[in-house]
Formats: structure tokens, sequence, C-alpha cells
């Protein structure tokens, strides 16, 4: 590879961008606000920050939140639906569960409104036979209601489309004749799965995010030629890969969770080159955390991801579970006494008391400040009145100290942490006593400690910088393409040529796709899998395959051990049934020095406190604070002890010792 590499990573507050060198391992970095509603903006002064010329680019990676912000915010475009006639409603029936728990109550947004989900007779059953021809006349009519209403974008989503597309395909020709532009979306071309709900709302999805993407990457993409970047600009997909610029927005819905994606990705780079692939991952921001399990240096993927209440998006997205606890998390007392923490958060404005920017509810920074954690003197005043309101809100009615009222609140959202890793670990049947805890995020170091001591992670693994991860993610991202075809049918009776076919198709055109990349590649890597069940159940079980051509008996054999390592079950008696087939073709790059991504320069021979600090430990200890870029890299020390950088904090809690490795990293063994 010749030529500079970058990523740059769109967060709520800040844009990140790291720019290095695959010759030398040089690094530049840079970290500026977001600019908001247009992120292009942020971009652009990212580079400008860092000082690169974009003509010596070789590549550009860019992880956004584009996709997810619109469809959480429900900031979308106008969309219409055609669909089967007699199931305009499939978007907001859903799966009959509700938003709360407990009560009656919720609310619920469909992405399309019900106004501009219109039907058209036609029908095919589930094996893909015809029952009502598409009558195109009533198809034409709707499609010009749909214009006459404004509609940007357009779903066709028509009943077991996944069985037989026919219906979608004449659709889809008819639509290309008089609809504006070219934002149609068919339901099988972007899921070939049966469920209608869940392929309905990720095609529904896809229509609504799509002219938003394509008018923000377009944009980004001509701002970066017109200063001299002549390559293409590559987007991070939910999935973990990559994919260019000119064609991401054709399935848009799967830049959801690029964000996440992109710091799970780089988890896997820096856990390879540590000796430490079976990781947990631990991203802890402002707002909220999101933690993911990889096993053997691989990333999980789920075509099964719920973003919100009724919002599943079943393409294929790398696994992470997301709690609402992060830095800014509002600590209370509610009307029964209890403390709570969280998912309320303070934001970035006003922000934490501790900010001085006119927030007056406490939160989980405010306590780390007051436990001495973050430098009292970097907030001034503001300290004071972090304080003031830790021991009003909450110290005073829970009848506590200003510093234990603060634990409270810091063990309190542990909690609310360790319950979203045991999530992705212990409920899949991982033991997290089988892997260490990768701490990033800016808050992530300064509760992966407490939180490895809680689950009993032996080891916590903090990058370089912790703060710039996503940014890296997109920096080492993989290229990679997901095809995933249902065909529901008990081993029994299933053609197992028409598997072997289906799982070669779907190989051939990853590898087309990867080609058509200009993008260097060390290799390609193929991946698949089978969703299988019991006959008679309802949920999948994904099923690993070691080859394209399997055999049923291999398909038993391989399911029933996936049953029993997940469930400690067998049912012998009961045949299994594949659903869908999965191939995943990795277009594997070359592997990134990370060495310098703290600058060698700054490094010193001998470790000096840049202070000693009192910091509260069940009880105030005077305690070293340390400055990371000063660290040699075969730094070793026992805790209690503070390491402070330029984005973010580890706090290493007595009983532990931390320990450098040659990429920079540190690596706190846990004490009992």
């Amino acid at each position: 590879m010749k030529g500079l590499v970058a990523g740059v990573d769109v967060g709520g507050t800040f844009t990140d961008l790291i720019v290095l060198d695959p010759a030398t391992g040089a690094v530049e970095l840079a970290k500026v606000p977001t600019s908001l509603p247009d992120q292009s903006g942020g971009v652009l002064a990212a580079f400008e920050a860092a000082g690169v010329d974009l003509s010596a680019l070789n590549l550009i990676v860019h992880g956004t939140t584009t996709t997810t912000n619109a469809v959480l915010e429900r900031k979308l475009s106008r969309t219409g639906m055609v669909t089967t006639e007699g199931f305009r409603d499939v978007l907001e029936l859903g799966r009959r569960t509700r938003p709360q728990a407990y009560g009656m109550t919720g609310r619920f947004v469909p992405v399309i409104p019900r106004d501009l989900r219109l039907e058209v007779p036609e029908r095919m059953d589930a094996r893909g036979r015809v029952v009502t021809a598409l009558d195109e006349r009533a198809l034409r009519a709707e499609l010009a209601r749909l214009i006459e209403a404004g509609c940007e974008s357009l779903v066709i989503h028509f009943l077991h489309a996944y069985a037989n597309p026919a219906h979608e395909l004449r659709a889809a020709e008819i639509a290309a004749e008089v609809w504006p532009n070219r934002h149609v979306t068919c339901g099988h071309a972007l899921l070939s799965e049966s469920r209608e709900f869940e392929r309905g709302v990720t095609a529904a999805v896809n229509a609504a995010v799509q002219p938003l993407l394509e008018r923000y990457v377009g944009r980004l993409a001509g701002e970066l030629s017109a200063r001299g970047y002549g390559r293409d600009l590559l987007v991070m997909n939910g999935n973990g890969g990559m994919v260019t610029a000119g064609a991401v927005s054709r399935e848009a819905v799967k830049t959801v969770m690029s964000g996440p994606a992109s710091g799970v990705m780089a988890a896997v780079a820096t856990g390879r080159r540590a000796g430490m692939p079976d990781l947990l991952t631990y991203d802890m921001g402002g707002t909220s955390t999101d933690v993911a399990m990889i096993r053997g240096g691989v990333a999980p993927v789920s075509n099964e991801i719920e973003v919100e209440y009724a919002m599943p998006i079943h393409v294929p997205m790398v696994d992470v579970r997301t709690v609402g606890a992060g830095g800014g998390s509002i600590a209370r007392v509610d009307a029964g006494g209890m403390l709570r923490v969280g998912p309320e958060s303070a934001g970035s404005y006003p922000g934490p008391v501790c900010y001085g920017r006119g927030g007056t509810q406490v939160t989980l920074s405010d306590a780390n400040l007051i436990l001495g954690r973050l430098p009292a003197a970097r907030f001034g005043v503001a300290a004071e009145a972090a304080r003031a309101a830790m021991a009003e809100q909450i110290g005073a009615p829970l009848g506590l100290g200003v510093e234990e009222a603060a634990e409270a609140v810091v063990r309190i959202a542990n909690t609310h942490m360790a319950g979203a890793v045991r999530m992705v670990s212990i409920s899949l049947g991982a033991d997290p006593r089988d892997f260490a805890l990768f701490a990033f995020g800016g808050a992530g170091p300064l509760h992966a400690v407490a939180l490895a001591r809680e689950l009993a992670v032996p080891k916590v693994l903090v990058p370089a910088r912790p703060g710039l991860t996503n940014a890296l993610g997109c920096v080492v991202a993989d290229l990679r393409h997901d095809f995933v075809r249902t065909l529901n049918r008990g081993l029994d009776g299933l053609d197992i040529g028409a598997v072997h076919e289906v799982l070669a198709a779907q190989e051939a055109e990853g590898r087309r796709l990867i080609g058509a990349e200009r993008v260097a590649l060390k290799g390609v890597r193929v991946e698949r899998s089978a969703d299988m069940q019991f006959l008679g159940q309802t949920h999948l079980l994904r099923v690993a395959l070691p080859s394209g051509t399997p055999s049923r008996e291999d398909l038993q054999a391989l399911f029933e051990a996936a049953y029993w390592a997940r469930f400690k079950v067998e049912l012998p008696e009961i045949r299994a049934a594949l659903v869908n087939l999965n191939t995943s073709v990795v277009g594997e790059r070359p592997e990134m020095d990370l060495s310098r991504l703290i600058d060698p320069e700054g490094r010193k021979r001998v470790a000096d406190p840049t202070e000693m600090r009192r910091v509260w430990f069940g009880g105030w200890q005077e305690v070293p604070v340390y400055w990371r870029d000063h660290l040699p890299l075969d730094w070793s020390n026992e805790g209690p002890m503070i390491v402070e950088q330029m984005d973010t904090t580890l706090v290493v809690e007595p009983g532990c010792r931390v320990t450098g490795d040659v990429d920079g990293n540190l690596i706190v063994e846990v004490g009992v």
C-alpha cells in the first residue's frame, strides 16, 4: 500500500480523524466539534486541523451517523409504499410486542405513515406461486397518488417476494417509467428472507434514508475532490465492512450502526496484534455505552438487530448492544427512594453540573469528579457546584455523605453496564472470565477496571487512543459484502443441490463486488452460515458452515451441536429445518502498523507522576497521576493510580497491575 490512509468518524459531539502512513507508521490526529446538521463541515475541518494534504491520500474511509440519527430522530425523507392488498398495516402490527414491559401505554411512530402506504391487488403464496396477478393499472394509479403527495422515495413490498420476486420486479419496471428519481427500493432485493414485517421495515428504513445519505455523501465527496482528493471515498457499513460513496446509498440502511461497527473493527485489529483475540468491547461515551463480544478475532455479525422498539433492521450488522449509561447520564432519587442513573442524559449542552454551562442535574461525570478521578482544577468553581448538587439531590435523600453518594452513583452505573456485557456474553453461553475487556470511548477507561472486577474479567486492554478508536476502525476495516437467501425447508425435503447453488452464487457475487473496488487487498475470505431451527420452533440459531457443499447429515449434526452448545439440551427425535443461507465475502486489507498512535518522541525513559491526587476508593488515598504520552513502552506499575491523556482517563484500582506493550496499549491485570 502506498500513500496515506485516513479514517474519519463522526460522533454526536466530536468528529475524529486518524491519518496513517502504511510505509512508516507515522500518524496524524485531529478531534474537532461535529458540525450539525451538515456533518461534512466537521469532516473537512478535521483534515484542516491535522494539516493533511488531501492529494497525498490514497484512501479515506468514513464512519457516519447520518442514517442512524435520521432513524432515531425520525428526520426522514417523505416515503411512500405500495404493498399487497390487505397488508398496508404490517409495519404497525409488528410482532404483538409493546414498548414497555408493564402497562398498556407507549408510543410508536412508523417510518411510513398510513396514508402513504397504499395497496394493489397481487399475491404470491409462500412457495412463490401466483395466487393473484399484479394489477398494473392499479399500481400506476397508486404510484401517481404517491408522487402527487410529494414522496421522494418509494418502497415496493409484496407478500412472499423472497420466494418469487416477479411481481416486485415488474412493479419496479413500471415505477422506473414514472418515478421522478432513482430512489426505489424493492424489499426482496435488499433482504431476500421471510417475515414480511422485518423485511418491510428494513426496506422502509432504506428508502427513507436513501436521499439523505446520497446528498450528504455526494456533497462530502465533491468537497474532498475540490480540495485535491482523487480517489474513491469509502463509507463504513454497519457490518464492519465498507463500500464506495457512489454505491452506498443504494443500500443506505446498511450504514445504520456504522459508528459502533467501526469501534468493534478497531478492537479486532488491536486485539489481534496484542495477542488477545477474545474480547468484550466496552465503548462508553457521553450518552450511552455500546458492548459487543469478539471471539477468535472475528467481529460478531447478526441479521436480527433492533435499533429501537419495533424497528428491526434485518441486514447484517455488527452485533452491538446499547445501554443508556454515559458520562452525562443523570442521577436521581425516584419517588420510591431508589437511586437511578440514566437513561436520561444531560448531553453536551448544558451537560453535567461540573461543565459550568448551566446544567443543574447531577450526572455520572459529576460523581467521577467528586471522587477525584477527574482533576478538580480543570473545572474551576463548577467543581464545588457539582459537590453541592450531589449533596442536595442524592446525598440528602439517601442519608449519605457527598463521597458516599457519588460512589453509589458510580456503582449503579457500573451495574447497568455490567448487565449489558452479560447480555452479549453469558446470555449467549460465553464466560466473561475467558475474555479481556477492551475499553474505549471518552469515558470507558474511567469505569473499565471496576467493571472487569464486577464481571470477573481478568484483564483490561486499553488501546493507545481510546477516544479515537472509532476513527481507527475506519482505517483498519476490511471490505465486506453479506448475502442472505431464504429457503425455509425441512432437511428431509431439502434439495441439497439448491443449497450448494445458492452458496456458490452468493460467493461469486461477493467476489465480483470486491473485485470492482479500487482497494489494495492481501486476500479474500469467505464465511458461510445457515439459520436453522427445529421444526415447530420460532427462533433461529445461526450455524457456521465449514464449506459451501454441506450434506443433509452435515447440516443436522452441525445444528444439533450448536443447539447443545447454546442450550445444553438434546432433541434427537426432532428434525431440523434450514431457514436462511448466509454468505459473507471479506476482502482482507494489509495489516497496519499501529505502534505510533502515541508519538514515540514524547515518551520518557522513566515515568514520573505529574502530580499526586486524593482519589476515593472506599476512602481517600493519595495516588500518582501519570500522563500517558510520557510512559515508556515497557512501563509497568502497581495500582492505585490515574493515567490521563488527551482523549480519556484511566482509573486503576488498588490491587491491579498495569503494563505496556509494543503498540502503546495498556494492559491492566485485575486483582481479586
